[in-house]
């Protein structure tokens, strides 16, 4: 059997804020689209299932997000998660420069969740709350071959 990885799904209170969010981080949309009907409600598992939806790609054309903003059933708000609760934990993303993305996440009034930490010599790195919460870890190689 192959398996591969396609995207990672993430529902957002606004689509168009979050999409902004990513594409000033260097993701490109690749497609956007309004879904419901028969077949979300079953692919889902939810009834009367209807959503916007836009599907970003990494530059390097290996990681997909697929952002969704509910417009039926209403948005469940949560408190944003912490990254010790169990469950979907976090996106991460390699940057040439983390100090210009954490200076372009700020723009859009999101920060490091502490700082920005160094493992080893090798990694410079950070969690930031992104829109709708999205805890999003950036992650500059500095020992690059």
């Amino acid at each position: 059997m192959t398996i591969k990885l396609e995207n990672v799904g993430i529902a957002v209170r606004d689509l168009e804020e979050t999409i902004a969010f990513f594409t000033d981080l260097g993701l490109t949309v690749v497609g956007r689209d309004t879904v419901s009907g028969e077949w979300t409600d079953t692919a889902v598992g939810l009834d009367g299932n209807h959503a916007k939806i836009a599907m970003l790609q990494t530059p390097d054309g290996h990681g997909q997000l697929e952002l969704f903003e509910y417009i039926h059933p209403d948005a469940i708000e949560t408190g944003p998660t912490l990254p010790n609760e169990i469950g979907m934990h976090r996106v991460a993303f390699s940057v040439d420069n983390i100090d210009e993305a954490l200076e372009i996440a700020a723009k859009h009034g999101c920060h490091p969740l502490r700082g920005v930490a160094t493992y080893q010599d090798i990694y410079k790195l950070s969690y930031v709350r992104g829109p709708s919460g999205i805890i999003v870890m950036l992650a500059e190689e500095l020992k690059k071959d």
